[in-house]
């Protein structure tokens, strides 16, 4: 199976842009490249293809990052960072100090932060040069990146299609090849269903590994997650190293193992994984993705990973109705503060009010259930990874849709009862605050992209990762567009 080529009138990628992240880094780092060649001929990438995709917003002026590069190529020999010199745009949901922040809202259209996400200042510290943002649904809501301050974002593929949300953006400018790596984050999906439909690479981090915030609470909201996205798996590594580790302000995360770059060295021998699929037809699923999926799998007999079908016996429904309510505790009680507002209120999109309107009438023992359904889920999974080494399930439930079509109202026949029903199919990693990687598995005759999740043992993120090498090395085609 051959990769499409892009609808998209884009021209060909310059050689530097076509570096992965890790050589790019290696080749600056050797003063084989300067840091302004680097940021250069991104740059120029970002002019040639962003008017076509609407990936990066916020872009900085050239002459003022051209400055910060040939500031960053005249203290070189002072030592530096492991991303010195490569230009990175920040998701727009993550505060960037004097960058314009807008959270996808027409509430925060001119927000400008004075301090960093916590991840952010790490990328910073490590000597990337922060060229601009990429672009998000409102408040990171729903699978389909677009809002009224910066417009849609298109699909890398198909200017038809959407890209996915809410790491969107950050997926079409790395399959477009406009960053060489980005950063994603991820509570129902935002990070691997973004990489599914860009034919990216995207990584859930176990819950903690790479701390949240600043935020005004640290302890409940903890099954939204930062994490990398990449081209390939070991750039994605390198990132994750940046951004991951203990931070005093955010209690509930903790140390990293060590490097994941390094860690991905020695090969993976192998391993059992077991495929869920639509979990016995619980799950609808648009024709074609289960197959992509399990011709993936066979190839990964490749890699000495042996697949078995699995259907755990779990309510999955009330599975489904724990994640419900668990993201309504915490993203509509964040919300109701704009809620409250009259005048914001009227900005806020439909999705936004119904989380936070089913927020105020939850009562503390729905709640505690909730959480008490969540707990068993997560036994569930350790019994389950007692016998296998991976699950494996379809990284979302249909193609990549109508770029004009908020969410799908029906999947396979059966109505969706709400605006993130239809990506059910992530909840499972989110709830069991397991890592998860993205991995693409190929196009439907139609040249939609599509992904499938790899899921391993909570903290077992190195795992996971070297599983997705062992992966990425049976493809029979290049990740990106």
């Amino acid at each position: 199976m051959m990769r499409p080529r892009t609808k998209h009138a884009v021209p060909a990628a310059s050689d530097i842009c076509r570096l992965s992240a890790v050589e790019l880094a290696d080749a600056i780092r050797r003063k084989k490249l300067s840091v302004r060649e680097v940021v250069t001929a991104f740059l120029d990438r970002i002019d040639a293809v962003n008017p076509l995709v609407n990936a990066i917003v916020s872009l900085r002026d050239r002459a003022d990052i051209l400055r910060e590069a040939d500031a960053a190529d005249a203290r070189r020999t002072d030592g530096t960072g492991s991303l010195f010199g490569l230009p990175i745009a920040i998701k727009d949901l993550a505060s960037t100090t004097g960058l314009r922040t807008s959270f996808g809202s027409p509430i925060f259209a001119d927000f400008v932060p004075q301090e960093d996400d916590f991840f952010v200042e790490r990328i910073r510290d490590a000597g990337a040069i922060i060229i601009g943002k990429t672009n998000v649904p409102e408040f990171g809501l729903g699978s389909n990146t677009y809002n009224n301050v910066f417009g849609p974002t298109l699909n890398a593929f198909d200017p038809a299609l959407t890209a996915g949300g809410s790491s969107g953006g950050a997926a079409v400018a790395l399959a477009l090849d406009m960053v060489p790596v980005a950063d994603g984050s991820d509570f129902g999906g935002s990070l691997r269903n973004p990489a599914a439909w860009n034919n990216v690479y995207g990584f859930r981090p176990s819950q903690g590994l790479v701390p949240g915030g600043p935020d005004f609470e640290v302890f409940h909201a903890q099954m939204g997650v930062e994490g990398p996205m990449g081209r390939n798996v070991a750039d994605m590594a390198l990132l994750l190293d940046v951004q991951a580790g203990y931070h005093p302000q955010a209690p509930l995360s903790y140390e990293k193992p060590g490097s994941f770059l390094e860690g991905l060295a020695p090969p993976a021998t192998g391993g059992r994984v077991a495929w869920l699929g639509d979990l016995g037809g619980h799950l609808p699923v648009v024709p074609g993705i289960l197959d992509l999926c399990e011709a993936a799998l066979a190839r990964f007999t490749d890699a000495s990973f042996r697949t078995e079908p699995l259907r755990p016996d779990f309510d999955f429904e009330a599975l489904w109705q724990a994640f419900v309510t668990l993201r309504q505790a915490s993203s509509g009680c964040a919300l109701k503060v704009h809620y409250d507002d009259p005048a914001r209120r009227r900005l806020l999109k439909p999705e936004a009010v119904w989380e936070v309107e089913n927020a105020m009438r939850l009562t503390a023992p729905q709640i505690r259930a909730a959480s008490v359904m969540r707990t068993s889920w997560h036994r569930m999974l350790l019994s389950i990874f007692e016998r296998f080494d991976l699950i494996a399930l379809p990284t979302a439930q249909v193609f990549p849709f109508d770029v004009g079509t908020h969410w799908p109202r029906e999947v396979a026949g059966r109505a969706m009862d709400s605006y993130h029903r239809w990506m059910q199919v992530s909840a499972f990693a989110t709830l069991g605050g397991c890592p998860a990687v993205n991995v693409p598995v190929g196009f439907d005759d139609r040249g939609r992209p599509m992904g499938m999740q790899l899921i391993g043992r909570p903290r077992g993120d190195l795992a996971v990762l070297k599983a997705a090498v062992a992966y990425e090395r049976t493809l029979p085609w290049p990740a990106g567009a």
